[in-house]
């Protein structure tokens, strides 16, 4: 076996009382930070087991069902008190699974509990994933139509699948048991998160990113956001093919990437803007040098000389911490040919720009804008923050000579992500810094399944770059675009 605990002095009777919350699982230490790899069971049956044993708090319920739900928790208890958890960890989790399953039919026949064979087989699973995987988020990371995970405390759930929000079933025992899982995640990249440290970026093994903010920061329990990553490999060309883009402006984008412009992609959250920079980046060609700089590692580029960085928060002395803006200025010394960073939020657009300005032609990054005008605005506030002394008129002059075009991209109210507008960068006129656009999303209304209907339209304006295209031999295909 895989290490029951002695049980050596103690009558066979069945132990009746449920375990506390705090002598349940989620208190222990984790012991491995790996998500299960086991065959994920029917979603419905996950779905319905994980209501059932997970529920907690306010509820109306028969006294059937909540009969069941007692028997298993009195299960629970049970197997948690004859599960050796450090021996357990070591052991295949196929094979683990068997034994807890043989265990968990044993506690069955001794109590006869009304618990049936298939129900024992799910609350194995339960239990496999709250030792080794993430607990109740087990179901919706396996879930590929789940893109979204948003955990608001112990017992609400919300998930996004196709573009729209809906709440999940599934829940957590209490809120110890969120605060263990989110502890497990962290850990696995070498993070915390706690009552000093309550806010905390990280990511999953398979690269899906995570937000933790635990009390009292947060209200109503530990909330944990999830931006799941995606196994599908997203280009241009299957962004047109989705109608995210239309042909003309998938060639248009393809253009500028080859062009080594320097883009800035903008957008608000979830809009889509991390999947429009990969897609981008798979037009760089592979003999350059890429340096990639993100707070948590999500960028997913397909070239073979990728250098990619990631920020350090401080330790628990306030020291180490290494931000953006660090690994921008350490990243020009590493001869890069193009510098991407996952998001601009600060002081670091100053470094970014200079970068731009300075032979690494066609570097990306992205920041959250409602349209490419406001775009500009967030820039140089930003920039702003890293050179308070200079005058408004020169930080607009160094945007304008670093950024090359800025891409706009929204989620629209039908859930489908639809790059709204291409905006070039031309220059300077007095203190404005000057704009045209290229391409723009005229909404015309919608169809019967209420998916909105519109047109990627050109403005038929000749592109401020076409003589950088000729340079390339890319002009006639630019001028096609149009």
């Amino acid at each position: 076996m895989f290490g029951r605990k002695s049980t050596e002095g103690k009558s066979d009777t069945p132990v009746a009382p449920v375990a506390a919350p705090s002598e349940t699982p989620q208190a222990a230490p984790a012991a491995s930070t790996a998500p299960s790899s086991g065959k994920a069971e029917e979603k419905g049956a996950a779905r319905l087991v994980a209501q059932e044993v997970h529920a907690s708090g306010p509820k109306v319920e028969n006294a059937e069902a909540a009969q069941l739900r007692k028997a298993k928790e009195t299960i629970y208890g049970l197997l948690m008190e004859q599960i050796d958890i450090g021996t357990a960890s070591r052991l295949p989790r196929e094979e683990l699974k068997q034994q807890i399953l043989d265990l968990i039919g044993d506690i069955v026949m001794e109590s006869k509990m009304p618990i049936t064979s298939a129900e024992q087989v799910i609350l194995s699973n339960q239990i496999l994933d709250d030792m080794l995987g993430f607990g109740p988020l087990e179901p919706l990371l396996k879930d590929p139509t789940v893109t979204d995970i948003m955990v608001n405390g112990p017992y609400q759930i919300y998930v996004e699948a196709k573009g729209k929000l809906t709440l999940s079933d599934i829940k957590f025992r209490d809120e110890e048991h969120v605060m263990a899982i989110a502890t497990r995640i962290v850990t696995g990249v070498g993070r915390r998160v706690d009552e000093s440290s309550p806010i905390c970026d990280a990511r999953l093994p398979d690269g899906s990113r995570v937000n933790v903010i635990a009390p009292p920061l947060s209200l109503k329990g530990t909330s944990i956001s999830i931006r799941k990553f995606s196994e599908k490999k997203i280009t241009l060309d299957v962004m047109a093919r989705q109608k995210n883009v239309s042909d003309k402006l998938c060639k248009l984008l393809k253009i500028a990437a080859a062009c080594r412009l320097n883009l800035i992609i903008s957008g608000g959250t979830g809009s889509g803007k991390t999947t429009l920079l990969n897609a981008m980046s798979q037009l760089i060609d592979h003999g350059e040098r890429v340096v990639t700089i993100e707070d948590a590692a999500e960028l997913q580029l397909q070239q073979p000389h990728v250098v990619p960085l990631e920020t350090r928060p401080p330790n628990l002395e306030g020291k180490g911490e290494i931000t953006m803006r660090d690994l921008v200025k350490n990243a020009l010394r590493m001869r890069p040919d193009r510098i991407i960073l996952g998001e601009v939020r600060g002081a670091e657009a100053m470094d970014l720009l200079q970068a731009m300005n300075t032979g690494h032609d066609g570097s990306m990054g992205t920041l959250h804008a409602n349209n490419p005008r406001e775009a500009l605005t967030r820039l140089e506030n930003m920039v702003g923050m890293g050179a308070t002394n200079l005058p408004s008129k020169a930080l607009r002059t160094q945007i304008s000579s670093a950024v090359n075009m800025i891409v706009q991209i929204s989620r629209m109210r039908d859930g489908m992500r639809r790059i709204t507008h291409v905006s070039e960068i031309v220059g300077m006129e007095g203190d404005v810094i000057v704009t045209q656009d290229l391409y723009h999303f005229e909404y015309q209304g919608e169809d019967e399944h209420g998916i909105l209907i519109g047109d990627f339209k050109s403005t038929g304006l000749r592109p401020h770059f076409a003589p950088r295209a000729a340079y390339f031999g890319l002009e006639q295909a630019l001028l096609e675009t149009l």
